[in-house]
């Protein structure tokens, strides 16, 4: 018996067949918008294939996809926030569950380019290219018993803060001061002049109109070349500003996985804060001190704990602005952050509204990890010139309204004597730099210490 012969009709009917299976889009999980509260999206549908933190595509006739994320559950619906806005969404939009973990791919040619919250290119420089690893947004810190100690001292390039308040490779500082007292300026001096490889700057509910100030006159051409900004701005819904502060992690990681050491900035945490409680106040949680939901208080830890050193060679050094409202200090974020970071350097107003940039309370500010990052043979001077400003600070207005007489006190005439070249020494201009070792040596020629 001869075989049967295929035939072309017949083949080429398979090969029909076998492009239409393969053009079958495979099965989609979706919900249906039930509600719309304010900023609040509730999704009825399979709740059981979406979780806290996942994302949701809400389908807009004529328009581009709503992203949201799913912030919570009530009863049969989940509770969702979105990323842009509302406009177009109406009942019975279909909400799509999107597969996999939100996250970015960071790459070293990501160098140089200001992105979004979400990652997306802000520049106009085209596409950022990818690399291989998938960093998660909402990440674990590392743990703690595998964790290297914190490396050898870090020149930021501030004369107070390197003689006064030395920094450590690895540590995490948190700069306290209220609005409009230089803290923006402070952290582009030391995106410029810190001896790092990388730096990773996020902007967090900044004012629209100063990033490309802060771009363009702060940092600089030579400073954005080694670094990544991120920027969400305070028109941005609260869930882009509060991703805004989770990527700048994200991408810290990345470079600290490589090897890098990485000076990670973040302005501020305070409005990363706001947004959480914002969020918090959407999802029905109930408000605590000054307002602020406790989820609050526990996403603080888990964010400014996610910087400093890693398993390996790579490092975190951290700089987190806080916004005391009302100059207040002791505040709820600024005593929750305080009690998280290894160093706080305080900004006051007072000292602003003298003319002395960047306006430092050097006595109000401490590095924990300053007496084993700062040469043994330095601290002597160190504690000397804190003597000198403690004892002009305390009879600073008996001084100025000319009640003090000389040669009363001999330390009193001697903080007097000094206290201009102190200040002088306090000062600095946004574009100089001074090391670590320079410091020291003109804090040694002010007090005549040999």
């Amino acid at each position: 018996m001869r075989p049967i012969e295929s035939s072309k009709p017949a083949r080429g009917l398979l090969r029909q067949a076998l492009d239409a299976i393969e053009a079958v889009e495979p099965y989609r999980v979706f919900g249906r918008v039930a509600a719309v509260r304010g900023l609040l999206v509730e999704v009825a549908g399979p709740v059981g294939a979406m979780q806290v933190g996942g994302r949701l595509e809400i389908q807009v006739d004529g328009g581009p996809a709503v992203a949201c994320e799913v912030i919570g559950f009530s009863g049969e619906r989940a509770l969702a926030m979105p990323f842009g806005s509302l406009i177009g969404v109406r009942r019975g939009c279909e909400a799509r569950v999107a597969a996999g973990a939100p996250g970015v791919r960071p790459s070293a040619g990501w160098l140089g380019r200001v992105v979004d919250a979400l990652g997306r290119p802000l520049d106009g420089k085209g596409p950022l290219p990818t690399g291989p690893r998938l960093y998660p947004f909402r990440a674990d810190p590392p743990a703690a018993h595998s964790r290297r100690r914190v490396g050898a001292p870090l020149d930021l390039g501030i004369r107070a803060i390197n003689t006064f308040l030395t920094a450590s490779r690895g540590q995490r500082m948190g700069i306290f001061a209220g609005s409009g007292v230089g803290k923006s300026v402070l952290l582009s001096m030391m995106a410029r002049a810190t001896e790092a490889d990388v730096a990773v700057i996020g902007l967090v509910g900044e004012r629209g109109r100063e990033v490309q100030e802060f771009l363009q006159d702060d940092l600089g051409p030579d400073g954005l070349a080694r670094s990544v900004v991120v920027v969400a701005t305070s028109d941005e819904s609260a869930l882009m500003r509060r991703n805004a502060a989770y990527l700048t992690l994200a991408v810290s990681e990345h470079f600290r996985d490589a090897g890098s050491s990485v000076l990670c900035m973040m302005d501020s945490v305070t409005r990363f804060a706001m947004a959480q409680r914002d969020i918090g106040l959407a999802a029905g949680e109930p408000p605590t001190a000054k307002g602020y939901t406790p989820t609050v208080f526990a996403e603080l830890p888990r964010l400014l704990e996610r910087a400093g050193p890693g398993t390996g060679d790579g490092t975190v050094t951290a700089l987190f602005t806080v916004l005391v409202e009302g100059d207040d200090h002791n505040e709820p974020v600024a005593d929750a952050v305080r009690g998280i970071l290894d160093g706080h350097i305080v900004m006051t107003r007072d000292i602003a509204e003298r003319g002395r940039y960047p306006a430092i309370n050097v006595l109000r500010s401490v590095s924990r990890t300053m007496p084993r990052s700062c040469d043994p043979d330095f601290l002597p001077l160190v504690t000397k010139a804190r003597q000198v400003l403690a004892t002009f600070g305390d009879m600073e207005e008996l001084i100025r309204l000319g009640a003090y007489r000389p040669g009363t006190s001999a330390e009193v005439d001697e903080a007097v004597s000094l206290m201009p070249q102190l200040e002088a020494f306090l000062a600095q201009r946004k574009e100089e730099s001074t090391s670590i070792a320079d410091g020291y040596r003109r804090l040694a020629e002010i007090l005549r210490v040999p």
